[in-house]
């Protein structure tokens, strides 16, 4: 997944995803739960501590769900079965991993086809981890069925009454997997390291359209009853489903969007150029080896840009401004059919195999769609965000390989290594061996690790073969390992410079030092980019004065794009701004993608009536919220009460 910065008009756009630039703050983090701590100090580099699986003694190969949605009880119920393959030959017992799942039988088939029991133990609970379920299989059977029911309060699953939703008819459900969310509504071995195949049935109400990470058929008859097949491997976090009053609108023969009625055609028209994006990718890559790509448009609570399940993207709507500035999210998540979906990392301290390769093939695709200036903009600011999140006392999470223990949550990579820093060493190869030998190498790596999981050391042995001894003199192999294990950016990192940002920089300041607005000519043709560039390089705070000028001349107040009230509204807090707080209000309570509102939430927490504000809006809003958002929003407001009672305590 990932974050998303975008394009205003004609050009579409750069940034945007569901899947990791949306990833918790480090300084959100929980405190390292002892199940996690032991695990990373007591194991080798290659084991995930984020999962209670045995993948060296027992894989699943194949997943068959049968399964219910009951909207009413905010539930889904029924049977998950696991082809098994047996690895280790003195094991006799399955390690999943669950949360707040209700386990109601297990069960194994006999060689004659007939289920009988086996015994179970579901441990205590950890906070991050979730309950260990040990399945004790003595006969080592290969198939196993467990018989379960979700939480109403699935970490993975979010319940929208018909007033949540686009057209307020409906109730909606979606789920959001990964990182280890997938473990509340399916027992898994939910770790990156176990790829299967899978296959569903699904019963729901029969106004309801289910969809899922797999095989969904546009011309599907809604009924109520539903199957579903993924004959590609995936791993855990890749498992998707939703369900509501959605309709699809074709874009091409392999391509096309899902939404509620009401938003269907509009988001299809901004996504007209995804065929585009697919050809240019395969061009690059290699084919595009899912069948379909279609996207589905969430309501405005999915708490991520977008999320890059398998055949269907999970798309945020804050992305659908009505002049395709922000579409780079596709590009993203796209690009994900290759680095991630296709080749994963095989544990989170490895994210920037996913996220990093992810970023700069995105790149890539704007700028042979959109153009160098677009890539170079998107790239900048990228890198700029990169600086400012970096700090000493985050040191430890700035290798793009993360050493075991000093990930304290899947969820808390920082944001500019596994995306910015990522794609920045890709950047650093291709300039270093020319985009035609480094093209070469990904297609190669693609195709070579293709449906695997693989940790840095693996990509860092086929690089050593595939690029730098085929090269030699090139690169040496202390400078490619010091983007690897060191923090920081390397010196001889290459920059990149935008000429349609020096404008935006020169009419910024000559606006702080005479009070003297660009005008429209200057800024009639700005983009997205522009304008983010603009804000973001503005004093920490402006005088009321200085902020309607500002807000009478360009409108930033109520403004549709998320990307400019991400930074706007915080720049109104922080200033004391308090025209802007009406429509300030509203985005948060309309929005519940935490990039877009979690700088929001945390300018306000700052001072005593910011934070009086801020849980007055959460208090309204977290009924639409993700359980995820609201862990991120209630941990804001803890802090910004922390910090004030200990202001008053002085």
């Amino acid at each position: 997944m990932r974050q998303a910065l975008l394009l205003l008009s004609t050009v579409a756009a750069l940034a945007a995803a569901g899947c990791a630039r949306e990833s918790a703050p480090a300084d959100n983090a929980t405190a390292t739960t002892a199940a996690a701590t032991e695990a990373a100090v007591t194991v080798d580099p290659a084991h995930d501590e984020f999962s209670y699986a045995e993948p060296g003694k027992v894989r699943i190969t194949d997943l068959s769900l049968d399964l219910a949605i009951d909207f009413g009880a905010k539930q889904i119920a029924g049977t998950a079965t696991y082809t098994l393959d047996w690895i280790d030959p003195q094991a006799d017992a399955l390690v999943l991993d669950t949360r707040d799942l209700a386990i109601e039988k297990v069960e194994a088939a006999g060689k004659d086809g007939t289920y009988g029991a086996l015994q179970y133990e579901l441990a205590d609970a950890d906070a991050l981890l979730g309950s260990k379920l040990t399945i004790q299989v003595p006969e080592r059977n290969t198939t196993v069925r467990i018989a379960y029911r979700t939480s109403p309060d699935a970490s993975g699953l979010q319940w929208l009454a018909p007033s949540m939703t686009e057209g307020k008819h409906q109730p909606f459900m979606f789920s959001q997997s990964q990182q280890i969310h997938a473990r509340s509504w399916v027992p898994l071995q939910d770790t990156t390291q176990v790829r299967f195949t899978y296959s569903a049935h699904v019963t729901a109400p029969k106004n309801a359209m289910v969809l899922m990470s797999a095989d969904n058929e546009p011309k599907a008859e809604r009924d109520g009853d539903y199957s579903f097949s993924m004959p590609q491997a995936i791993p855990s976090y890749l498992l998707a489903i939703a369900a509501g009053d959605l309709v699809f609108e074709p874009i091409s023969e392999r391509s096309g969007v899902w939404a509620e009625p009401v938003m269907v055609k509009k988001a299809a028209e901004e996504f007209a150029d995804t065929e585009k994006m697919i050809q240019t990718a395969e061009q690059l890559y290699g084919p595009y080896r899912w069948g379909r790509y279609d996207i589905l448009v969430l309501p405005p609570s999915f708490p991520y840009g977008g999320m890059e399940n398998p055949r269907l993207t999970f798309a945020t709507p804050t992305v659908i401004v009505g002049d395709k500035s922000l579409v780079s999210l596709v590009a993203h998540e796209l690009a994900h059919s290759w680095s991630g979906n296709l080749v994963t990392f095989s544990t989170s301290r490895d994210a920037w195999l996913n996220e990093g390769l992810t970023s700069y093939v995105e790149n890539r695709l704007v700028e042979a769609l959109y153009g160098k200036d677009q890539a170079a903009m998107e790239s900048a600011i990228a890198r700029e965000e990169l600086k400012q999140e970096f700090t000493d006392a985050n040191k430890a999470l700035q290798p793009l390989s993360v050493k075991p223990g000093d990930l304290d949550d899947p969820d808390h990579n920082l944001t500019g290594t596994v995306y910015t820093k990522g794609a920045w060493f890709m950047e650093a190869l291709e300039q270093r061996f020319g985009r035609e030998a480094f093209d070469a190498f990904l297609r190669g790596y693609f195709d070579h690790f293709a449906f695997q999981s693989i940790d840095t050391t693996q990509f860092r042995d086929y690089a050593i073969a595939n690029l730098l001894e085929k090269h030699p003199g090139t690169m040496s192999q202390e400078e490619f390992d010091a983007w690897l294990y060191e923090p920081g950016v390397p010196a001889s990192a290459p920059q990149v410079r935008s000429q349609r940002f020096a404008v935006v920089d020169a009419a910024r300041i000559a606006w702080t030092g005479s009070a003297e607005l660009p005008s429209r000519q200057v800024t009639g043709n700005w983009s997205t980019q522009e304008w983010v560039r603009f804000l973001e390089g503005m004093p920490d705070t402006l005088t009321t004065e200085q902020m309607a000028a500002l807000d009478a001349a360009y409108h930033f107040t109520g403004t549709p794009n998320g990307e400019i009230a991400q930074r706007w509204y915080p720049l109104a807090a922080r200033s004391g701004y308090h025209a802007a707080d009406g429509e300030m209000a509203a985005f948060m309570q309309r929005v519940g993608r935490r990039k877009l509102i979690m700088p929001i939430y945390n300018a306000l927490v700052q001072t005593p009536e910011g934070l009086v504000f801020a849980k007055g809006v959460f208090e309204r809003a977290e009924p639409g919220y993700h359980p995820i958002t609201t862990g991120s929003v209630k941990a804001a407001i803890a802090r910004g009460e922390e910090a004030q009672a200990k202001a008053k305590a002085q």
